[in-house]
């Protein structure tokens, strides 16, 4: 059985955050199943106080709370 690579169906956009707010950032892939990992540059982000990592379905979103400039 050939398996389907997953795509994203939205990817994600560029969000204008204010400093000290939360941001939410989203992406929609093809498959609920599969697998998501945040990252800036090449750091793995985990969930924390800072970054909450959320899923339902196929709609993967990270919410970054008291945001400030360097989470660009």
């Amino acid at each position: 059985v050939l398996a389907l690579p997953v795509l994203f169906k939205q990817a994600l956009e560029n969000t204008e955050m204010e400093e000290g707010k939360s941001v939410s950032l989203r992406c929609e892939l093809t498959k609920a199943d599969a697998t998501v990992v945040w990252k800036k540059g090449e750091a793995a982000l985990q969930a924390s106080a800072k970054y909450e990592m959320k899923r339902k379905g196929t709609v993967a979103e990270l919410v970054i709370h008291n945001a400030e400039p360097e989470d660009a």
